[in-house]
């Protein structure tokens, strides 16, 4: 394992569509972005079809293609880039120090775009094609895909409020949805349950787990094979779409202990600003949005991280969590702005003195 020399300006974790936006606007501000990407640069979007809801492509574009966009426009502007897994992270100091499989770096600044996964079911048919049917009639984004199942038959798989959620949006489009649960009542929120129960175009089949997605490259999905988890029967239920809505898992693992997270795992940042409680690291996309989950929203806040990262890195306060501003000296303004905490504990007046004309 190599230290390299150099300390980076800005280490950007993740290449969907924030880290890359990031690293655009990083790349453009002259503080040449290192992005480390994982195994699957491009993030969600590389094993999407079409995207029609991204906006500057009025006829779509296919995911791949949209994340290769991305990154030929990022490196155009000087963004360096590092496919490795990362191993440790330490953000007890800065520069962090990042350890992946085959160096050590250390950056002035993080940003973090690690996205979140959709949680699966593991079940045949359920992979992205060609080995399985994901793409094809399977997907986990009703916000994403929905509008391609306009008058068809589809299900829904889950629960929670995300099934719930999930199957509600996309009524306006199919022709019948069908919620399958593994348990006799819903784990969802009470006003979750009371919409989709008066939704006159959704249905339940209850104590219900699906084992297998069914369907051909050609034709698409075409049906499930279920299982009741009373009587062990099997049966086919035919449908022409899949949307598993179990939830996300965001990819924090690594930050635990460290970054401040909601019960699920999500970062949490400040207000007005992408920063989380560690100076100098700041979070964007899915790794810290639960709740819309969308290239476009993605895109924005890896913009604005990256123009956080910038103002942290010219000395100038960024917002942090718990309403105060701070420095990268670690200068403190009060969340009322009244006053300055230097570093040294020091506190002086942030009100701008008044010169009078004489």
């Amino acid at each position: 394992m190599s230290e390299r020399e150099s300390i980076y300006e800005v280490v950007i974790i993740g290449s969907g569509p924030a880290g890359l936006t990031a690293a655009i606007y990083a790349a453009r501000a002259d503080l040449r972005p290192l992005v480390i990407e994982g195994p699957q640069p491009g993030g969600q979007l590389t094993i999407t079809t079409e995207v029609e809801n991204y906006p500057g492509f009025s006829k779509g574009i296919q995911g791949p293609e949209l994340m290769a966009e991305f990154r030929a426009q990022a490196e155009r502007f000087g963004t360096e880039f590092l496919t490795s897994w990362i191993r440790q992270i330490d953000l007890s100091e800065r520069p962090f120090r990042i350890v992946t499989d085959e160096h050590t770096l250390k950056a002035k600044t993080l940003i973090i775009a690690s996205g979140a996964s959709a949680k699966w079911l593991g079940i045949p048919g359920e992979a992205p094609a060609p080995a399985g049917l994901g793409g094809l009639g399977v997907s986990a984004c009703a916000t994403c895909d929905g509008f391609f199942f306009k008058d068809r038959e589809i299900v829904v798989i889950g629960g929670g409020d995300t099934a719930m959620e999930e199957a509600n949006f996309l009524t306006r489009y199919a022709r019948r949805v069908t919620v399958i649960h593994r348990r006799g009542s819903l784990r969802a929120s009470k006003i979750m349950q009371e919409k989709a129960f008066k939704n006159e175009k959704i249905d339940f089949i209850w104590d219900t787990g699906v084992e297998e997605i069914l369907g051909t490259a050609e034709t698409g999905v075409t049906g499930v094979r279920l299982k009741n988890l009373k009587t062990g029967e099997e049966r086919i239920f035919n449908c022409e779409g899949v949307f598993v809505a179990i939830g996300h898992k965001p990819n924090t693992d690594l930050f635990k202990g460290q970054l401040e997270m909601d019960e699920v795992g999500y970062l949490k940042t400040a207000g007005r600003t992408m920063a989380t409680n560690v100076p100098g690291v700041f979070a964007c996309g899915d790794v810290q949005d639960s709740c819309y989950r969308q290239a476009v929203t993605a895109a924005g806040t890896g913009c604005m991280a990256a123009i956080d990262a910038e103002r942290f890195l010219d000395h100038l306060p960024v917002e942090i969590a718990t309403g105060e501003e701070i420095t990268i000296e670690g200068e403190r303004v009060t969340a009322d702005h009244e006053k300055i905490i230097l570093p040294d504990g020091e506190v002086v007046s942030n009100q701008a003195e008044l010169s009078l004309p004489a």
